[in-house]
């Protein structure tokens, strides 16, 4: 749908409300699109009550209607969509986890408690890395919250010193080219009321879209690998580089299936067992010797995964391979890795639930 038609909504206070079938009455938002020359200004789009709603960008600011429930209310970041380095070195805290797959409370909860970010919500990891190693997608009922809550969260790492890894995962490229089998059914009625289907809620012409689209697919920090899925020895016999896997990333995510297939390259990585995909080091006759050909590879201690659902965080081929796919996407609790390095030696930590640790 064209951005016209949603510029016909109307301005504040001028929105024909639109109601859904009669259910419990739905909050979601803000949408964010951008500005068209037959705008007098930017506007965010808002469900409040099941019924939509707009209010003019001022300042950068996104105020939700009144009587909206507790929708995020971010602030624009003009440097959001910069696209970052594939490598970093020296970082002297790093945590990681997976899959958070829309459970907003359960992220929220786990971050506090681990003192990644504070009760308002907000960073106080300092200098320290955070690496969100993809799948922030469907499944659950709070992807939104979500994706406002990194959004913020990218700009405050930043600010302090430190950064935001948000790496893309299978569910964040199956979004974007379409594939949207799941979608929570609580995101129908955005569709309905913006009249977008929902890869187009976030496309390049939205404020998210085009911030998922500047991140990176796979990043090294220190000795460790971070990505989705895995590396698979397929990789190494490319002799691909992250600086030109990621750019390939970002430059077809929205191609189609077909398109995608039809390209020998553009099909391993996206598809198959390329890094989003590969299921490969939690097989029974998966070899250690592989691992150490990917490892001497990119010249790493450890590669970190998620994709792969597990009860906890998890290591493999003596830390080698660090799992951190703890089945957040339940809805009931879930773990994050801290790394530390110590003297050329990694201290590698579980991050539980109720803010405890515990030693991998």
């Amino acid at each position: 749908m064209s951005l016209l038609l949603i510029c016909h909504i109307g301005f504040v206070g001028a929105v024909e409300k639109q109601q859904t079938s009669a259910q419990d009455p739905l909050y979601d938002g803000p949408y964010l699109f951008e500005q068209t020359k037959t705008q007098q200004s930017q506007q965010a789009y808002w469900i409040c009550a099941s019924e939509l709603q707009a209010t003019r960008v001022i300042n950068n600011e996104l105020k939700r209607p009144n009587e909206c429930g507790k929708l995020p209310e971010p602030k624009l970041n003009p440097k959001a969509k910069e696209i970052a380095a594939n490598t970093y070195t020296n970082v002297s805290k790093i945590v990681a986890l997976s899959d958070v797959h829309g459970q907003y409370d359960v992220l929220i909860t786990l971050l506090k408690n681990q003192k990644i970010i504070d009760e308002h919500n907000n960073w106080v990891y300092g200098t320290g890395h955070m690496v969100m190693t993809g799948d922030m997608f469907d499944r659950g009922h709070q992807v939104n919250e979500v994706l406002w809550f990194m959004y913020k969260l990218d700009k405050q790492a930043s600010d302090a010193g430190g950064k935001l890894h948000l790496l893309m995962g299978n569910h964040e490229q199956m979004v974007m080219r379409g594939d949207l089998r799941y979608v929570n059914e609580r995101y129908q009625t955005a569709e309905k009321l913006l009249e977008r289907s929902y890869d187009e809620l976030y496309d390049s012409s939205s404020e998210i879209g085009q911030w998922l689209r500047s991140k990176h697919t796979i990043v090294k920090i220190n000795d460790s690998l971070f990505l989705h899925g895995g590396i698979s020895g397929e990789w190494v016999d490319r002799e691909l580089t992250l600086d030109k896997a990621n750019q390939v990333y970002r430059a077809n995510i929205d191609k189609s299936k077909p398109e995608l297939k039809s390209d020998d390259l553009l099909n391993f990585l996206f598809l198959g067992n390329g890094p989003t995909w590969f299921r490969g080091y939690f097989e029974d006759d998966y070899q250690e010797s592989e691992i150490n050909r990917v490892l001497a590879y990119f010249d790493v201690k450890h590669i970190v995964v998620g994709h792969t659902s597990q009860t906890r965080v998890l290591g493999l081929f003596n830390n080698k391979v660090l799992a951190v796919d703890s089945s957040i996407k339940n809805g009931q609790s879930g773990e994050l890795l801290l790394i530390t390095p110590n003297e050329g030696q990694d201290t590698l930590i579980r991050g539980l639930y109720d803010g405890s640790r515990v030693t991998l």
